[in-house]
């Protein structure tokens, strides 16, 4: 069986987030990481990039493949989730938000290079986690890791999770495996940037560079 090398799907000149992203739920919500690094092959095009993309107000989604692909599935999320809210007249639920963006991927799923985590709190199912990876599934997970930079911690994922955590354990456990990621991985770097997304809102933080929590 011949594995198939993705990164020979990207288009001439096309820029990949060549990422770690990580979102993890909570009793009261979800926090979600990124890397800030963008490159187009060795070159980095962007030390700084934001991979957290708002959908709604307490909806957020990460961003890995190509950096166009997931632009542009955001974009048309966040403009159907923001029309799904004003017909109903309430807050549009996570979920609704991951098939959507399943329902894109997986549609053009010959033509896209995009794996998305999307997270965030609504009022059924308080903070909840959807990976939609490269094929375009859509599945519920206790939490979510991508990109290239994932590979090098999963073992460090399983070791340190455990359910019920608070919102300061939860944020420290995506900023120690997002920062091991960023130090292995050449294609993650850069800042980590973070999004908490309760009830009450959305707060977000970076971490530059020369303070990422790396080590024992």
């Amino acid at each position: 069986m011949t594995v198939p090398d993705y990164t020979k799907q990207l288009k001439p000149n096309e820029v990949s987030t060549g990422t770690t992203i990580m979102a993890v739920p909570f009793k009261d919500g979800v926090v979600l990481g990124a890397d800030s690094r963008v490159s187009t092959g060795t070159y980095v095009a962007n030390r700084v990039s934001d991979k957290i993309a708002a959908l709604h107000d307490r909806i957020w989604c990460c961003r890995s493949g190509s950096a166009a692909d997931t632009q542009a599935l955001t974009d048309y999320v966040r403009h159907y989730l923001a029309q799904h809210a004003i017909e109903t007249g309430r807050l549009p639920m996570v979920k609704t938000a991951a098939h959507l963006m399943r329902k894109l991927a997986y549609e053009n799923k010959d033509n896209l290079l995009a794996g998305v985590i999307v997270g965030g709190w609504d009022p059924v199912d308080g903070g909840s986690v959807y990976n939609i990876p490269l094929g375009g599934a859509c599945i519920k997970m206790p939490y979510a890791i991508g990109g290239s930079g994932s590979t090098f911690i999963y073992g460090l994922v399983d070791a340190m999770y455990k359910e019920d955590m608070t919102q300061g354990e939860t944020l420290d456990f995506v900023k120690k495996c997002v920062s091991h990621a960023m130090a292995r991985d050449g294609s993650s770097g850069g800042i980590i940037r973070t999004v908490v997304c309760t009830e009450g809102g959305s707060e977000l933080e970076y971490i530059p560079g020369d303070q990422l929590p790396y080590g024992p």
